[in-house]
Protein backbone atom coordinates (compact mmCIF):
# COMPACT_ATOMS: atom_id res chain seq x y z
CA UNK A 1 0.00 0.00 0.00
CA UNK A 2 2.56 2.15 0.91
CA UNK A 3 3.74 2.03 -3.02
CA UNK A 4 0.79 3.03 -3.96
CA UNK A 5 0.43 6.06 -2.06
CA UNK A 6 4.43 7.14 -3.08
CA UNK A 7 3.22 6.80 -6.65
CA UNK A 8 -0.05 8.63 -6.40
CA UNK A 9 2.00 11.36 -4.48
CA UNK A 10 4.86 11.19 -7.12
CA UNK A 11 2.12 11.37 -10.04
CA UNK A 12 -0.18 14.66 -8.02
CA UNK A 13 1.69 15.94 -5.55
CA UNK A 14 5.16 16.66 -6.23
CA UNK A 15 4.53 18.89 -9.77
CA UNK A 16 2.09 20.92 -7.58
CA UNK A 17 5.00 21.32 -4.85
CA UNK A 18 7.58 22.41 -7.35
CA UNK A 19 4.89 24.76 -9.10
CA UNK A 20 4.20 26.59 -5.45
CA UNK A 21 7.29 26.92 -4.12
CA UNK A 22 8.12 29.57 -7.11
CA UNK A 23 7.34 32.94 -6.93
CA UNK A 24 3.75 34.32 -6.52
CA UNK A 25 3.80 35.62 -10.18
CA UNK A 26 5.52 32.22 -11.72
CA UNK A 27 3.09 29.98 -10.06
CA UNK A 28 0.19 31.93 -11.25
CA UNK A 29 1.38 32.23 -14.49
CA UNK A 30 1.61 28.38 -14.83
CA UNK A 31 -1.61 27.83 -13.29
CA UNK A 32 -3.43 30.58 -15.74
CA UNK A 33 -1.86 28.94 -18.44
CA UNK A 34 -3.02 25.17 -17.59
CA UNK A 35 -6.76 26.50 -16.64
CA UNK A 36 -6.53 28.35 -20.05
CA UNK A 37 -5.72 25.17 -21.86
CA UNK A 38 -8.26 22.86 -20.15
CA UNK A 39 -11.19 25.33 -21.29
CA UNK A 40 -9.17 25.84 -24.58
CA UNK A 41 -9.30 22.04 -25.40
CA UNK A 42 -12.64 21.43 -22.84
CA UNK A 43 -14.74 23.75 -25.74
CA UNK A 44 -12.87 22.47 -28.49
CA UNK A 45 -14.44 18.96 -27.96
CA UNK A 46 -17.70 20.18 -26.72
CA UNK A 47 -18.07 22.24 -29.93
CA UNK A 48 -16.76 18.94 -31.94
CA UNK A 49 -19.81 17.02 -30.11
CA UNK A 50 -21.75 19.51 -31.39
CA UNK A 51 -22.92 21.40 -28.02
CA UNK A 52 -22.03 24.31 -26.94
CA UNK A 53 -18.64 25.77 -25.55
CA UNK A 54 -19.53 27.61 -23.19
CA UNK A 55 -20.35 24.96 -21.00
CA UNK A 56 -16.82 24.47 -20.29
CA UNK A 57 -17.74 26.95 -17.97
CA UNK A 58 -18.18 24.61 -15.46
CA UNK A 59 -14.38 22.85 -15.18
CA UNK A 60 -13.95 26.17 -13.15
CA UNK A 61 -16.14 25.29 -10.32
CA UNK A 62 -14.27 23.01 -8.21
CA UNK A 63 -16.87 19.29 -7.71
CA UNK A 64 -18.72 20.80 -10.82
CA UNK A 65 -16.08 20.08 -13.53
CA UNK A 66 -16.22 16.03 -12.27
CA UNK A 67 -20.33 16.04 -12.25
CA UNK A 68 -20.18 18.13 -15.89
CA UNK A 69 -17.90 15.99 -17.18
CA UNK A 70 -19.90 12.82 -15.92
CA UNK A 71 -23.03 13.82 -17.65
CA UNK A 72 -21.48 14.70 -20.96
CA UNK A 73 -20.25 10.97 -21.11
CA UNK A 74 -23.78 9.55 -20.84
CA UNK A 75 -25.95 11.87 -22.64
CA UNK A 76 -27.31 11.55 -26.24
CA UNK A 77 -24.85 11.95 -28.47
CA UNK A 78 -27.13 13.28 -32.04
CA UNK A 79 -24.01 12.62 -34.08
CA UNK A 80 -23.63 8.90 -32.84
CA UNK A 81 -27.11 8.10 -32.12
CA UNK A 82 -28.59 10.33 -34.92
CA UNK A 83 -32.21 9.99 -36.26
CA UNK A 84 -32.89 6.46 -36.64
CA UNK A 85 -33.35 5.73 -40.19
CA UNK A 86 -36.57 4.78 -41.80
CA UNK A 87 -36.91 1.48 -43.37
CA UNK A 88 -36.64 2.24 -47.45
CA UNK A 89 -38.81 1.99 -49.66
CA UNK A 90 -38.59 0.25 -52.34
CA UNK A 91 -40.78 0.84 -55.40
CA UNK A 92 -42.94 -1.78 -56.47
CA UNK A 93 -41.90 -3.78 -59.55
CA UNK A 94 -45.27 -3.08 -61.92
Amino acid sequence: MDALADLLRALYWEPWQAILTLDLWWANLIIAILLMLKMVFGGWMLAKAGRSPLWVLLLLINGADIVALWVFAYVRWPFVDGARAAPSETPDAD
